[in-house]
This record gives structure tokens, sequence and C-alpha cells, in this order.
């Protein structure tokens, strides 16, 4: 592939600048020249890097110019440094590393239908399994999600909406994952004062009631309503806590729920652009990059590259009060954990 990429190369830009840069940066001949491991600079494995050109089109894996805009994006994404020590790294202007980076993270993005997607059908047994497995009771064998939100720091915007982004931490990313940390959907977008129930009511998620189907439920922290419509969510019962029964269902609900924390904490150690530093660009573009992250994170998981977690920082749930919609839930799945002969879910007055 290499030889055809510099064969048309020296056809169609014969004293091409970009020619004789593939030959003296090491980030690039890193990877156009070797079999050299690529965690260490582009925080994702070759098998990795290869499915997501895959994934963005054969005509795509052809072009050398595309490598450079995706092999640019994940650079900066992976070390979250600024656009101008970037261009140093790659040896290109500093306006084409901002053309390159939002050109690679619109053409990440647009893979999240695809790649971020709610299970269906035998697929959702599959998932329920897994949280089974992760609560360790089979009272969570119709759970197929687990919720929460994440903070991001971010460049507050100038003007009067800067105001809703007076928070050390700036921006929400609510998630649902899988028992295996996979995302099965993400919205962005929201300041990180707003509480974490308003930002779930103006997600499509709760207004289209788009998961999880009937008979099933996913499961939130006490930042979360305990309800079940429009969609089931269940959540930890409040301290102080009424005898074993309750103590044992938080246990489970624990195991299961902390999934999405540990899903988080493995997305911000890979693209540490979102660890740490403030992004520095426009906020109408954040929502884009952290899409764009998730979407690599779920190429990651499939591909088998798993990074080391990381523990998120993180305030506790600021708890949701008068909302008792979904006990009826809570206290079934309790009953039947304390009692696994009786099956309280096969009752059909739970929703």
């Amino acid at each position: 592939m290499r030889n055809a990429i510099l064969l048309h190369l020296e056809v169609q830009h014969p004293h091409s600048l970009i020619y004789r840069q593939l030959n003296s940066v090491p980030l690039l001949k890193l990877y156009f020249e070797g079999d050299g491991c690529l965690l260490k600079d582009y925080r994702i494995s070759r098998n990795s890097l290869e499915a997501l050109m895959r994934c963005l089109g054969p005509e795509r894996r052809q072009a050398w110019g595309h490598h450079m805009t995706i092999l640019t994006t994940l650079y900066w994404l992976a070390h979250g440094l600024s656009f101008s020590l970037v261009s140093r790294a790659f040896q290109v202007p500093l306006s084409t590393v901002h053309r390159l980076v939002h050109q690679g993270v619109e053409d990440i993005t647009a893979l999240r239908h695809s790649l971020i997607k709610l299970p269906a059908g035998p697929e959702l047994e599959e998932v329920g399994q897994g949280f089974q497995q992760l609560a360790n009771s089979p009272a969570f064998r119709t759970c197929v999600g687990a919720i929460d939100g994440c903070h991001i720091r971010i460049r507050a915007p100038s003007g009067p909406t800067g105001q809703d982004y007076v928070n050390r931490k700036l921006l929400q990313l609510q998630a649902v994952c899988d028992g295996m940390g996979k995302f099965l959907q993400t919205f962005v977008g929201f300041p990180g004062s707003v509480h974490n129930t308003r930002v779930l009511k103006h997600s499509a998620l709760y207004r289209e009631a788009l998961y999880p189907p009937p008979g099933y439920f996913i499961v939130g922290d006490g930042g979360y309503p305990c309800i079940v419509h429009p969609i089931v969510i269940v959540t930890p019962y409040r301290e102080p806590l009424q005898g074993r029964v309750q103590s044992r269902f938080n246990s489970c609900h624990a195991k299961a729920s902390s999934i999405i924390e540990r899903t988080f904490g493995k997305l911000k150690v890979r693209w540490r652009c979102l660890l740490s530093k403030a992004l520095e660009v426009n906020h109408n573009f954040v929502p884009a990059v952290v899409t764009a992250c998730c979407v690599l994170h779920n190429i990651c998981l499939t591909a088998g590259d798993i990074l080391e977690v990381l523990e998120v920082e993180r305030s506790p749930p600021r708890p949701v009060r008068g909302v008792r919609g979904g006990q009826g839930w809570k206290d079934r799945l309790a009953d039947q954990i304390s009692a696994p002969d009786h099956n309280p879910l096969h009752d059909h007055d739970y929703c």
C-alpha cells in the first residue's frame, strides 16, 4: 500500500512538500513505514485504526490525504494538545491542522449512527445476560443498560450564555452503555451546571421513549428519577436503608451500574483531550469532538483494544426528590434478589 501511495504522490505532486515530509516526520513514518505500536502516540492500536479506516470507506483508505487527516485528528484527540503543538509535531501549517482536525472529527462523528446504536431483538437478551453477570443476580437479566452523566471541561463561551458554564465541570455527556462498556446512546451539549434529570428529559432517549423497550429497564444512580414512564429507570434505595432486602438490592445495583463509570474512565484515559485541560475550541464544536471519541471508543472495544481504567472525578449525585414512579420495579427486584425462587417480574402490574 505504501508504494502505491508514494507512486501516486510522485505522479501528482513530484515536488510536493507533503511527499518530502513523509520521510521526515516520525509520526507519519511510524504509521506508513513500519509495524510499530501506535498506542504511545495515537492511543489506538493498529488493528483499531484499520477498523476505523474500513468504516470510513474503501475510497478513503486509498487516499494518503485522508490518512493524514485521521492521523492528525487522532493525535490531537489522544493528547489534548493545542493546534500549534500538533502543527509542529506534523510539520504542517497551523491552518492546515485546524482544517484537518475539523474534517477528521466530522468524518468520525458521521459514523455514530452505525457504531453507537441501541440493541434490538436477540441483542437485548445478550445485553441482559451481561448485566445479570455484573450484578451476580438473575433479577437483572432484563436490565439492558446503565445511564449516567460525565463532565467535560471546555473553554466557556463568551457572552450571556457563558454564565451557564460557570462551573469547573462545564459540559455534560449523558450516555447509556451495555454490560461490556460499549456506548449504546449518547447525548452531549448541556452545561455542567444542569441537573442530570433535566438533561435526561431533554434527550431523545426520554422524549421519544427510545430505550429500553417494554419489559426491560436501565439502571441509574441517585441523580436520576426512579420512573416507569416514558422509560423505565431503576435507581438504588436511599439511605438509611430499611433492612437486608434493600441492602442486597443496592449491592447488586452498584455492581451493575458501575460499568458506566468505568466506561467513562476508559474513554478519558484514551482520549486525553477530555481528561484534564479545558478543550480550547469553539464550544459549538465540542459535542462533535466528544461524540467522535465515543465512536472511537466503540471501535477500540470491538477490536479488543483495551486501556487501563481511570477513576473519573465526579460529584456525588444530587438526589431526585419526590419521584416514586419506579418504586414498584425496585421493590420487586429487591424481593427477587432476596428470594430467588420467586420471580415477581412475571407479574403483570409492574408497568
